[in-house]
C-alpha cells in the first residue's frame, strides 16, 4: 500500500494532494508557502510515509531500507536521476536447476552507477579448466592460436552477461554466427514471476547481451534469435536498434510442431520466429541450400540431348507486345499462336536461333504448343532460402526431445531444438572453421551440431547441468554419437573441446542462498555476508545489530532470500582478471598460466 501512496506522491497526483490539503495540519507538514502558493514537498512525505510503523509487513519496512543513496537520498528518489539502459541491468540467473523450473527469485533490475558499471562488465578470471577429446578429460597445458587468433572450442560455465564481456578482448569480430535461444518471457519460463518491469526487465536482460554480442561478430556475421510470438515483434524493434534497421535480413516462421495442440484456448501455436540480422547485410552472403532429390527429378532428357536431363518452360508472356505476337508452324504442320491477349516471350528470330540450337521443345510427335528447354547444368546449384520452414524440412520439438533423451537420458528441456534446425541455419550461415557462438547453450544443441560440420564454437552456459548435460552431450559427440544429424553429415566422432568456468566469488552466496531451505539457514548466512565485505546496498540508518533483528523479523525465507540476493554485492559475483593476483582470490599458478593464454596477456 506505501508503494501505491508513495507512486501517487511522486507522480503529483491531483486526489492525493487534495485530499492533503483538507487537512490544515498535514498541509503544514507537507506543503513549503512560497510567495502566497503552497507548493507540495513530496520528499517529506514520502519520507515519512516509508517511515512509518503503521506498514506492519517487516518485509516491506525493511525493503523500503535498502538501496543506493547519496546525502542520505534512495537513488530511486532523486529528481535528477534518470534511467537509461545502461544504467539497468538484469544480471543474476542463479538458481535454476532445470530448464522448466519455473523461478521464485526475480531478475535484478538495478540502477547502477558507471564505476559498478565497469567493474561489472570487467573480464573475468577463468578457472577449472578441462580438455574433453574421445579419451576422456585431459589437464589443460595449451591454447592453441593462428595467427593470433584462438583456435579451440569452449564451454564456460558463468553468468552469460559477463561472459561475453570476457570473450569480447580475444572474439571481437571474429565470430561468423550467433544463435540464441533465450528464454521467452511467456510466465512459463525464468522470467514467470510477479513483477510490473517483468517487461521492461526481459528487454533491458536482451539488450545488454546483444549489445556486446554485435561487436563480437565479423562484418559478414549474422545472430539469429529463435523467440515465440510474446516478444518477437517488441524484440524486432529492440534488434533494429542494436544492430540497425538496415540490417535486418529475414523473419523466420519454423513449424515447430507436427499437429495442432487441440486444448489451445485459442489458437494453436505451431511456430516460432527467428529473427535475422546481419553486422552489415551487405557484406553478408547466404549459402544456398543444396537441392532436394524432388527439385531434380522434374528434369528429363526425353530426346537424349548431349547437355543433359532438362525441363519445358513456358514460351508465352502475360505483358503483351504485337511485334512478339507471331505464328508459329510446329513440325507436324499445325500453327499455333499465343493465347488470348497475350504473346510469345522471344523475338521470331530469336526463336528460330532457340530453334536451330534444339532449344525448343514440340513434344514426341512435334506436335504439342512450343516451350523452351532449361537444362538443370544451367540451373544454379543451390536454393535460395525462404522464409518459411516446415518441421519436414528442419524438424520439430518432439523430434528434438526425442534426440535430447537418447543422446542425455534426461528429460529436463522442454523445447530443445531438433539438430536439424541448426544444421540448416549454421550451412547458411557459415563456411567450415568459422565460429559460432551459443550464448543460451542449454542441452548443447548447437555445439552439437557446429562441431559435427567442422566449425570451431563457444557455448556459455551458468545453470547447474551445465557439466552433467551440456557437457557430457558434447562428450558423446566428440566420441561419435549417431544422433540427430550423424548419419546425415557421416560423423564419426573427433575434435576436442575446453571446459572452464568464470572463478565465482560471491556466486557462492547466491548458490547459498537459492539453496537455503529454512529462515535459520538465512539468517545465519546474514550474519556471515552482512560481516563481509560483499555488501554494495545496505540498510539506511540502521547499525548493523539492528539491521540484524529487523532481517531476523520477516517470517517469510522467500522475501528473506530477496532480501540477501539484493544486499550482495553484483559487481563481485565473479573475479575481475585485474585482481587475479590478489592473494586473497588464491587463484592457482596453473589458471594464472591459462588465462594469460587466453587473454593473450
Amino acid at each position: 500500500m506505501s508503494d501505491v501512496v508513495c507512486d501517487r506522491a511522486w507522480k503529483l497526483d491531483h486526489n492525493l494532494i487534495k485530499l492533503l490539503l483538507t487537512d490544515k495540519e498535514i498541509e503544514k507538514k507537507f506543503f513549503d508557502k512560497v510567495s502566497g502558493k503552497w507548493i507540495f514537498n513530496f520528499n517529506t512525505f514520502v519520507d515519512y510515509i516509508r517511515s512509518k510503523s503503521f506498514l506492519d509487513n517487516s518485509y516491506t519496512r525493511f525493503r523500503n531500507k535498502i538501496g543506493l543513496n547519496i546525502d542520505g537520498k534512495f537513488m530511486r528518489e532523486r529528481g535528477e536521476v534518470s534511467l537509461v539502459w545502461p544504467f539497468k541491468d538484469c544480471v543474476l540467473e542463479g538458481g535454476q536447476t532445470k530448464d522448466d523450473e519455473k523461478r521464485k527469485e526475480i531478475f535484478f533490475n538495478e540502477i547502477l552507477a558507471h564505476d559498478e558499471i565497469n567493474r561489472m562488465l570487467e573480464p573475468k578470471v577463468l578457472a577449472n579448466w578441462k580438455r574433453h577429446t574421445a579419451n576422456g578429460a585431459q589437464k589443460v597445458e595449451e591454447i592453441k592460436r593462428a595467427s593470433g587468433t584462438i583456435r579451440e572450442n569452449f564451454v564456460i560455465k558463468g553468468n552469460n552477461l559477463l561472459a561475453l564481456h570476457s570473450l569480447v578482448e580475444q572474439f571481437r569480430g571474429k565470430v561468423k554466427l550467433i544463435y540464441i535461444d533465450p528464454p521467452y518471457n511467456t510466465g512459463n519460463d525464468s522470467f514467470g514471476y510477479n513483477d510490473r518491469f517483468n517487461h521492461s526487465s526481459w528487454l533491458t536482460f536482451m539488450r545488454s547481451r546483444l549489445e556486446v554480442a554485435r561487436e563480437l561478430l565479423q562484418e559478414d556475421g549474422s545472430i539469429w534469435i529463435n523467440i515465440d510470438d510474446d516478444e518477437a515483434h517488441y524484440l524486432k524493434v529492440l534488434c533494429d536498434d542494436v544492430f540497425g534497421r538496415d540490417n535486418f535480413v529475414a523473419n523466420i516462421v519454423w513449424e515447430k510442431k507436427y499437429s495442432p495442440q487441440n486444448d489451445a484456448k485459442w489458437f494453436s501455436d505451431n511456430h516460432d520466429h527467428i529473427l535475422v540480422f546481419a553486422r552489415k547485410k551487405e557484406a553478408w552472403p547466404p549459402n544456398l541450400l543444396e537441392r532436394s532429390e524432388e527439385m531434380n527429378k522434374r528434369y528429363k532428357n526425353p530426346d537424349n540431348d548431349p547437355r543433359g536431363k532438362w525441363k519445358p518452360g513456358g514460351l508465352d508472356a502475360k505483358t503483351y507486345s504485337a511485334e512478339y505476337d507471331y505464328d508459329i508452324t510446329t513440325p507436324s504442320g499445325r500453327t499455333v499462336t499465343p493465347p488470348k491477349g497475350s504473346c510469345w516471350r522471344v523475338s521470331k528470330q530469336k526463336f528460330q536461333e532457340l530453334v536451330d540450337d534444339n532449344r525448343i521443345w514440340f513434344g514426341q510427335k512435334g506436335n504439342n504448343v512450343p516451350s523452351i528447354k532449361r537444362f538443370l547444368s544451367d540451373v544454379r546449384q543451390g536454393v535460395t532460402p525462404t522464409t518459411i520452414w516446415f518441421h519436414g524440412d528442419v524438424g520439430h520439438n518432439q523430434e528434438a526431445r526425442q534426440e535430447t533423451n537418447i543422446v542425455i537420458g534426461d528429460k529436463i528441456f522442454k523445447t530443445p531444438k531438433p539438430e536439424r534446425l541448426l544444421l540448416q541455419i549454421i550451412h547458411i550461415a557459415t563456411k567450415e572453421n568459422d565460429v559460432v557462438l551459443d550464448f543460451f547453450s542449454g542441452s548443447g544443441t548447437t555445439a552439437a551440431v557446429a562441431h559435427k560440420m567442422n566449425r570451431q564454437w563457444i557455448a556459455v552456459e551458468q545453470m547447474d547441468y551445465t557439466e552433467t548435460i551440456t557437457v557430457e552431450r558434447l562428450k558423446k559427440v566428440v566420441s561419435g554419437e549417431q544422433g540427430g544429424v550423424s548419419k546425415a553429415l557421416g560423423w564419426k566422432g573427433g575434435g576436442n573441446f575446453i571446459y572452464c568456468e568464470l572463478m565465482p566469488y560471491v556466486q557462492t552466496y547466491v548458490d547459498r542462498i537459492q539453496k537455503a531451505r529454512s529462515s535459520k539457514e538465512l539468517d545465519k548466512l546474514w550474519q556471515e555476508i552482512s560481516r563481509s565485505s560483499f555488501l554494495n546496498w545496505y540498510v539506511n540508518n540502521e547499525n548493523p545489530e539492528e539491521a540484524e533483528k529487523s532481517f531476523a523479523s520477516i517470517n517469510d525465507a522467500a522475501k528473506k532470500k530477496h532480501v540477501l540476493m539484493e544486499l550482495l554485492d553484483k559487481n563481485q559475483l565473479y573475479v575481475s582478471l585485474s585482481e587475479i593476483d590478489d592473494k586473497d582470490y588464491k587463484v592457482t599458478k596453473q589458471d594464472k598460466m591459462l588465462n594469460g593464454k587466453f587473454y593473450g596477456k
